[in-house]
């Protein structure tokens, strides 16, 4: 890759008027060239004044654009974006984060160090709002007992070949080689692209001198449905497309509700099965309360310890009953003979 190449950032995004405007500063300070870099903002149809916001960005700024999508989905918003860039490298930025100045400098230089075709790096978590509830979303979601092994969120000390990262700066030519963002995917279309890149032979690297800065939701009701439909999605594309996104990670909530479940249903006609519920309930609160004197120990906020517990809990069961509601809607379909991959 050209030690010059130019840049295309793309920002898919509806009605984020609380974050937009900071977001495209923090894109505006990047040290990257500004002759070489073009920022292209792709709607869907806000209504809450972010795309006023956008145009009085790109009416001061050169090189800014804002690009409808009519279709108010993010694969299609990303997809037409491509389209609508010049760069030989895309970069995919995420509205509801903010981004160092060497972000973009950073990310060309990672593609062209190590011949990777997309690289990212860790994401930093903070609550859009610092109450301590919002403290212990953000906590959460960046813990290994919350999410597992997924890198880009519990961070990485080292370079490391990765199955997805936190939006992605890919070359141009993975596009021309894979094909484009999955359009019968609402959700989780990252996670299928980057399997359909690594399935091609491609390299997906996380790299710990990359960061960004993401904004968690910081009220529960907004969290809990956020991770049902979380959950939902990652078994969902099992109908739209040949290449599944899914790793055991995904996969153990909803193994842990229909544990839970089977040994409460069981246990009204077989004693030990209640044993049993109650070792693994036991099991995990054990965990849970580990899990959680660690992140309040990380974060040195030792109330967080407080709430953590039940706050794993609840994301355990919001993906494990989202996934079955996934599971659900996908037999349902099958049965129906209603298989529509692409």
């Amino acid at each position: 890759m050209q030690s010059n190449a130019r840049v295309s950032v793309i920002i898919p995004c509806r009605n984020e008027a609380r974050f937009i405007e900071s977001c495209l500063a923090s894109v505006l300070r990047q040290t990257f060239p500004r002759g070489r870099l073009e920022v292209l903002v792709a709607d869907g149809m806000s209504e809450d004044g972010t795309r006023a916001i956008v145009r009085r960005f790109a009416a001061r700024h050169r090189g800014f654009r804002l690009i409808d999508n009519p279709r108010r989905i993010t694969s299609c918003a990303l997809n037409a974006g491509i389209a609508a860039s010049r760069g030989g490298v895309i970069v995919r930025l995420d509205a509801h984060a903010k981004y160092p100045r060497d972000y973009v400098a950073r990310c060309v230089d990672g593609l062209r160090r190590y011949g990777a075709d997309n690289v990212g790096g860790n994401m930093v978590t903070l609550p859009r709002r610092r109450t301590l509830l919002g403290r212990a979303l953000a906590a959460v979601i960046s813990h290994p007992f919350g999410v597992g092994n997924s890198q880009f969120r519990i961070g990485s000390s080292a370079v490391r070949e990765v199955d997805t990262v936190f939006g992605g700066c890919y070359r141009r030519d993975v596009f021309e080689r894979i094909g484009r963002f999955n359009e019968r995917l609402t959700f989780s279309q990252d996670l299928e692209f980057n399997l359909r890149l690594r399935k091609s032979g491609g390299k997906i690297l996380l790299l710990p001198g990359i960061v960004s800065y993401y904004f968690a939701r910081s009220d529960f009701s907004s969290f809990w449905r956020h991770n049902i439909r979380n959950g939902r999605w990652v078994i969902l594309p099992l109908l739209y497309s040949r290449i599944i996104p899914v790793s055991w990670r995904h996969l153990v909530p909803m193994a842990f509700v229909l544990g839970l479940g089977g040994l409460a249903a069981a246990s009204g006609v077989w004693a030990p099965a209640g044993w049993l519920l109650a070792g693994v309930l036991s099991l995990y609160a054990a965990g849970a309360l580990a899990a959680s004197c660690h992140a309040a120990a990380r974060a040195r906020d030792w109330a967080l310890a407080v709430v953590l517990p039940g706050l794993f809990l609840s994301l355990h069961l919001a993906y494990g009953l989202g996934s079955l509601l996934g599971a659900g809607q996908v037999m349902a379909r099958l049965a129906r003979g209603d298989r529509r991959r692409r």
